[in-house]
């Protein structure tokens, strides 16, 4: 027999803790801080007082703006994180072209020939026009002139990227650096005669110093340094633009493509007004990308008609 139990007395109720709000089978005695609901350890998250539940913080986080450059770009832990992975990818393929026989360099460079009949390269016609971004992570092979070429390059581009990448943010500083170098790759084309063989990140690297000299002059710097800086490099390009070591000569038709299209992109970047930055700023890109490639399709046209 059980306990005696008095006459008239209520049988006692088992005392249970709520239930979780998403998981009622779950007993918790903890409450979200914001809404009130019981949460269960899997729906609950630290706060600096109490716990909130998952979707108050989520609510909570789309009300927080991502912070933005001064030009729109969102702001990342690492800032010169493209600039690293765009000298990165340039050492890859330059071991690459250098220790594997038969190398790439030849299916990657720009290159193009329009003898007669046979059009070869970028006269072929759009099929080998991806050498116009391939180019630019390709650099002369042969030594020690290959060693020279990559160094001083990516020594220029660990100089400007960061900068440059901080203030435009990721996205607009490898739009920046890319549309500057197919840029400079269409103006080597144009301006190079029968036989085009172009290699090199130069073209994109001057497009960077065009960009310094439009941030320089928005922000009222003093101009002298980067107007040096890109004069000397002018004069470097032209004193050296005929056979040197190796035969290695430098392009100065892509070095001015660069520096023209670096300035004209960063002055849609940088004064593109607030209220529709965005769109002025994509149809900069957009356009120098385009006139780039409408430029090649009619040079192309002209060789081969």
């Amino acid at each position: 027999m059980g306990p005696d139990v008095p006459a008239g007395a209520a049988p006692q109720e088992e005392h249970r803790l709520p239930g979780c709000h998403w998981h009622p089978e779950r007993e918790t005695g903890i409450g979200c801080t914001r809404c009130g609901r019981p949460v269960c350890p899997e729906c609950r998250v630290s706060a600096s007082v109490g716990f909130q539940c998952t979707e108050c913080v989520r609510e909570g986080h789309q009300g927080v703006r991502t912070a933005r450059t001064r030009y729109g770009g969102a702001l990342a832990a690492d800032r010169a994180q493209v600039t690293k992975v765009l000298i990165g990818l340039n050492l890859l393929v330059f071991l690459v072209t250098l220790f594997v026989r038969p190398g790439p360099a030849e299916a990657l460079e720009l290159w193009s020939a329009s003898y007669p009949y046979v059009p070869d390269g970028l006269a072929a016609g759009p099929q080998e026009w991806y050498r116009l971004v391939t180019a630019m992570f390709v650099h002369a092979s042969e030594m020690p002139v290959g060693v020279v070429h990559i160094g001083f390059n990516m020594t220029a581009l660990w100089m400007l990227g960061p900068q440059l990448e901080d203030v435009l943010g990721r996205l607009r500083f490898l739009a920046l650096y890319l549309v500057s170098g197919v840029a400079a790759g269409t103006c080597s084309y144009l301006l190079g005669g029968a036989v085009v063989r172009s290699v090199g990140a130069s073209g994109a690297i001057f497009g960077l110093l065009g960009a310094m000299v439009v941030l320089h002059r928005l922000n009222r710097q003093e101009m002298r340094p980067v107007v040096t800086l890109v004069v000397v490099n002018l004069v470097i390009t032209f004193a050296m633009a005929r056979p040197g070591v190796g035969g290695f000569v430098i392009d100065w038709k892509a070095h001015l493509g660069g520096l023209v299209a670096g300035a004209v992109l960063a002055a849609g970047l940088m004064y593109a007004p607030r209220a529709h930055r965005n769109l002025v700023q994509a149809l900069t890109v957009a356009g120098v990308f385009a006139v780039s490639l409408l430029l090649v399709a009619v040079h192309t046209a002209q060789l081969t008609g």
